[in-house]
């Protein structure tokens, strides 16, 4: 029997488990009945509250691996959560393994204690106000706002104001959106951005690549998570909102915010299982799906209508639903239009919109530098949806269009996407894609092309399952390129040996009837790029999936081309 606790951490958001805040214990069960033992966590929990005098609730997650056991709590109480959630799990433990069980009474004598040094009731007043006022309140363990924008307000939070004596009409929001799914998510914030800057608006973006106002990069980083949200909302200058909010960050804390004016969904794949109980692509599809909790009453989900995932989801939605589709005959936009609902659909290549019966031709994948005359059928994706939520956030016609022939295949506007260099007589396609669905979506937009030969690299980390590692590689074998550049990521070996994975991926290329002569291994992206240009001929498509020294590739490129 295995009984093991993987991790304890906050709920600061609506989040997978409910809409509350709290903390969530992640443990390993296994060999054992898995209900029988979050029972045993429950009724710990309910002795443990009684004992405390804490009015909470408790619920739970059973997935393959183990479970998720959550505790409610406010948002001032959510360290003494997760020690008494912790504490639940301890006594679990030792009741079922019949070991020593801990001394309960005196651990919630020590945290009666460290409860009140962390309680912060005018905290809570302020909340409580916040939300009879309709006015967005943030808080963090160092700061607390009121506001977004122009109109934002921040205290620390060890000097808060008197609820009470504020005016609180000083306090407005600015039009924010979530935009997540497994792929697409940093172009789309990105593009979303360019449309809303050529409406005259500030927009801000926070995505897993920086945090951004404008032009101005604020930092560099993964701020997919609370944090990003916080930083960007905060900042007075932005005007408009686009929120990447990424797997770990909506599993780890729960969404940055609540009543966001719309949400996108581009798609969901497989990608991360394994992780905070995440074992399916159904499961992913369940989490990415917390964004909906984030929308006001009158919000509007933007979906993907071509993703079999995605319309099993929606299925159990009442919020309102703008589908978008590369068919205008996708039998769901048919049936969803039929009702007077929202689509954006391609039709006679040109993108459509339409809402209550009518239709509205916008543009022509043509004119979307990004689709690549609509070869790049997943940048055919990412616009439907962006203009979905532009729409949804009742942004001008003529903005949408400027923004859509404005925004590049270029490093500038969306870097490690889909990028393309001329150099001499030869192109060059560098993407970050690194998961199954993306890389395909790649090689796809690459075959559509029809370029006479092709030069391809790629790479693994070693976190990788050998079969997963066998998909991406089957992938890229779609190609049917002349020569596969395999390049070495030591930084990301995650346990494996050096030469490990160039091995598994040259035995699976050769096993796909690719001969030995047409791999090259190369110890790292760069110079796997370098050997690529070295072996280049006029009219030849380089593609290179950069998962690593993406800036020196960059640079490279760009001093030839």
């Amino acid at each position: 029997m295995r009984l093991e606790l993987d991790e304890v951490r906050r709920l600061t958001g609506p989040n997978l488990m409910w809409d509350k805040s709290g903390a969530v214990v992640d443990v390993w069960i296994e060999n054992t009945d898995k209900l029988a033992v979050v029972n045993c966590w429950r009724q710990w929990m309910d002795t443990l509250l009684d004992a405390f005098g804490w009015q909470q609730t408790h619920t739970y997650r059973i997935h393959a691996l183990g479970a998720n056991l959550a505790l409610s709590a406010p948002m001032d109480s959510l360290y003494t959560a997760c020690d008494l959630a912790e504490l639940a799990w301890d006594c679990c433990v030792a009741q079922l393994t019949k070991g020593q069980s801990p001394d309960w009474p005196a651990r919630l004598t020590e945290l009666n204690k460290d409860w009140s040094e962390e309680i912060n009731p005018p905290l809570l007043s302020l909340l409580d106000e916040a939300n009879k006022h309709q006015v967005t309140a943030i808080s963090d363990d160092d700061e607390f706002s009121l506001g977004m924008g122009k109109n934002v307000r921040v205290w620390p939070i060890d000097a808060l104001p008197d609820a009470s004596q504020l005016d609180w009409t000083k306090y407005t929001d600015i039009p924010r959106a979530f935009i997540t799914g497994t792929n697409g998510k940093s172009t789309s914030v990105r593009l979303a951005s360019e449309i809303a800057a050529a409406a005259g608006l500030q927009a801000g973006v926070t995505s897993t690549d920086f945090i951004r106002v404008g032009k101005d990069i604020i930092d560099r980083g993964d701020y997919s998570g609370p944090g990003g949200a916080r930083m960007l909302l905060r900042d007075k200058r932005t005007e408009i909102a686009f929120l990447e909010v990424a797997r770990g960050g909506i599993l780890r804390r729960g969404l940055p915010i609540e009543n966001v004016d719309a949400a996108l969904i581009t798609n969901v794949a497989s990608d991360h299982l394994g992780q905070y109980g995440i074992n399916t692509v159904e499961e992913l599809a369940e989490a990415k799906f917390v964004v909906a909790k984030g929308l006001k009453p009158d919000g509007i989900l933007v979906l993907n209508a071509d993703n079999s995932y995605v319309e099993e989801q929606a299925k159990n939605l009442s919020q309102t639903i703008c589908w978008f589709s590369t068919d205008s005959r996708n039998p769901l936009i048919a049936a969803h239009l039929v009702k007077g609902g929202r689509a954006v659909y391609v039709h006679d290549e040109t993108i459509f919109y339409c809402h209550g019966g009518l239709q509205q031709p916008l543009i022509a994948l043509a004119d979307i530098p990004m689709t690549l005359n609509g070869a790049a059928n997943h940048n055919v994706q990412n616009a439907l949806g962006v203009v979905g939520l532009c729409k949804a956030l009742k942004l001008p016609d003529e903005a949408i269009k400027q923004g859509l022939m404005s925004f590049g295949s270029n490093a500038d506007d969306n870097p490690g996407r889909g990028n393309i260099y001329s150099i001499k007589d030869f192109q060059v396609i560098v993407d970050f894609a690194h998961n199954e669905h993306s890389m395909r979506a790649v090689v796809n937009t690459v075959n559509h092309l029809n370029m006479p030969r092709c030069i391809v690299m790629f790479s693994n980390a070693g976190d990788r399952t050998d079969e997963q590692i066998k998909q991406l590689t089957a992938a890229v074998r779609e190609l049917n390129a002349d020569c596969y550049i395999v390049a070495e990521l030591e930084k990301y070996l995650r346990g494996r040996q050096l030469g490990e994975l160039p091995a598994l991926v040259t035995q699976q290329l050769m096993s796909q009837g690719v001969e030995q002569q047409d791999i090259k291994i190369c110890s790292s992206p760069l110079q796997g790029a370098k050997y690529a240009l070295s072996q280049a001929k006029a009219g030849d498509m380089i593609l290179l999936f950069v998962l690593d020294e993406r800036e020196e590739v960059h640079e490279l490129l760009s001093s030839l081309g």
